[in-house]
């Protein structure tokens, strides 16, 4: 099949196809006229990628755990092993998203959003302490 029909059945952009391609993801065959011909199996080696990186796995994770895959000696403990590491980096990610949260709240709370020109909000982006003194004038 084209990289048309295989981008609509993997759920891909063809470009993302063509960098796939290009990094060594997949190897599609060629047809007599040049052009790339995707089988079946190309389709699900685009969908196991394709659903890998809506689960946050780089691209470098998704070429080992697609060679796991192509391994039937595989132990799953490596896969595992994979997956628990992408736990602790979302974890980490989590922590630090609902560390912003919290330092947003806490600017918006100080923030007085009136017609004022002086916004903690913007202090604290110039790196000013919210709610610190302003320095005397001698």
């Amino acid at each position: 099949m084209n990289i048309g029909a295989a981008a609509e059945r993997a759920n891909l952009p063809s470009k993302t196809i063509r960098y796939y391609e290009d990094i060594g993801l997949i190897k599609p065959g060629r047809a007599d006229n040049g052009y790339r011909d995707y089988s079946d199996e190309d389709v699900h080696r685009l969908q196991f990628l394709q659903r890998s990186r809506s689960l946050g796995f780089t691209i470098e994770e998704c070429r080992t755990l697609l060679s796991l895959y192509d391994d039937e000696s595989r132990a799953s403990a490596d896969v595992k092993e994979i997956a628990r590491e992408k736990i602790k980096k979302v974890d980490a990610k989590i922590a630090e998203l609902q560390s912003l949260r919290s330092t947003l709240n806490v600017l918006v709370k100080n923030c007085h959003g009136d017609q004022r020109p002086d916004c903690p909000i913007l202090d604290d982006l110039a790196g000013h302490k919210v709610g610190a003194a302003e320095p005397q004038s001698a």
